[in-house]
């Protein structure tokens, strides 16, 4: 995989993904950007989230499990000093529809433990939660 980023002034850059999407990011204001795109570690925790929700819609479908709703909440801790880097993630997985828990469980782990290549490309340590149907999960993953 190949991608070309381009500066396009101030702090901000722009590039095209090797599938066709532009993306922008940009600096807060306040270290000298305009706000102009995302910054380089909002995408980076998107990034996780996207690779292991597509892991997990992919292997539920595989169990013949449709969840009828599904979105994560991303919290990502940083180091104090530079490289400000993430030492720890944390996602809670909410999904809705008939899901077995103990299926979900398993979707989740092989996901986190197996498939996700972005969260296998960080030096965080990345936990996970889950609901199903607005009830809680019974254990941390």
């Amino acid at each position: 995989m190949k991608t070309t980023v381009t500066w396009t002034g101030q702090m901000a850059f722009s590039g095209i993904t090797p599938s066709g999407h532009e993306i922008k990011m940009d600096a807060a204001e306040e270290v000298g950007g305009q706000n102009h795109g995302a910054r380089p570690t909002e995408l980076l925790l998107h990034a996780v989230a996207g690779c292991t929700g597509i892991d997990i819609i992919s292997i539920l479908r595989k169990m013949r499990l449709n969840p009828v709703a599904f979105h994560m909440e991303v919290e990502g801790t940083r180091a104090e000093d530079h490289p400000r880097r993430f030492t720890h993630i944390h996602i809670h997985y909410a999904l809705e529809g008939e899901l077995p828990e103990d299926k979900v469980i398993r979707a989740i782990r092989l996901s986190k433990e197996k498939y996700c290549s972005v969260a296998h490309s960080l030096n965080a340590e990345i936990t996970a939660s889950y609901s199903i149907n607005g009830v809680a999960g019974k254990e941390n993953i």
